[in-house]
């Protein structure tokens, strides 16, 4: 039996790639976890420029200066060196607007490569300080992961999927959802946040509990 694990999650967003840390930890210990994991939209800055904007500018503009965002990423940086991860922020030059990132999610996840494309976007943004609202970096990071960058930029110069990505983004938020990530467990419970390994390790207890006591 599997269960439907829905991600709402931005690749900008530094919970959610966290959060992604902490929910890999957790099904690596338990290989047999019963989760069919479905990556979806949502934008953290909606409004974006097409092009993005200066990184330092977007840190002025949305935490009033440089000592606001220190105090707002504080915390983050904290939790990433916990989960082993890297953030490279002093590296960052733009802030992206990330909706051409969705669409490579979204066709990736066509070619069962969802969570492949997720892995890589973080990497390139978090780790590498890439601009991953760049379409050459988008095909780089889709060559990466066995998809065809020719045929992922040639898409990405046209309209195509623009409408329904921004449709289920803003279907998320109509039904509450307002910020990342956010993980929705068999279609019925919304796990918000960043959750540690230890909260997943009981979910997917709980899940294979209920299995057999049906299958009993």
């Amino acid at each position: 039996m599997t269960v439907k694990l829905d991600i709402l999650s931005d690749p900008i967003c530094p919970w959610c790639y966290i959060g992604k840390a902490h929910l890999d930890k957790a099904l690596a210990q338990m290989p047999n976890h019963p989760f069919a994991i479905e990556w979806h939209p949502f934008q953290l800055n909606p409004d974006m420029p097409a092009k993005g904007m200066d990184r330092r500018e977007y840190l002025e503009t949305k935490f009033g200066g440089q000592d606001g965002a220190v105090k707002a990423y504080a915390p983050v940086v904290e939790h990433a060196q916990q989960a082993g991860l890297t953030i490279n922020f002093e590296a960052m030059k733009r802030t992206p607007n990330t909706l051409d990132a969705h669409r490579l999610i979204h066709w990736a996840g066509i070619e069962d490569k969802q969570t492949q494309a997720v892995d890589a976007l973080f990497q390139a943004y978090f780790v590498d300080a890439r601009d991953i609202g760049d379409s050459e970096v988008l095909g780089d990071i889709a060559d990466s992961i066995g998809m065809d960058a020719a045929i992922v930029q040639k898409l990405l110069s046209t309209d195509n999927d623009i409408d329904d990505i921004k449709a289920r983004d803003a279907h998320s938020r109509e039904m509450g959802v307002s910020s990342v990530p956010t993980f929705i467990v068999d279609n019925k419970h919304a796990v918000p946040g960043a959750q540690p390994p230890e909260l997943w390790l009981k979910v997917i207890a709980e899940i294979m509990d209920q299995v057999e006591t049906s299958n009993s």
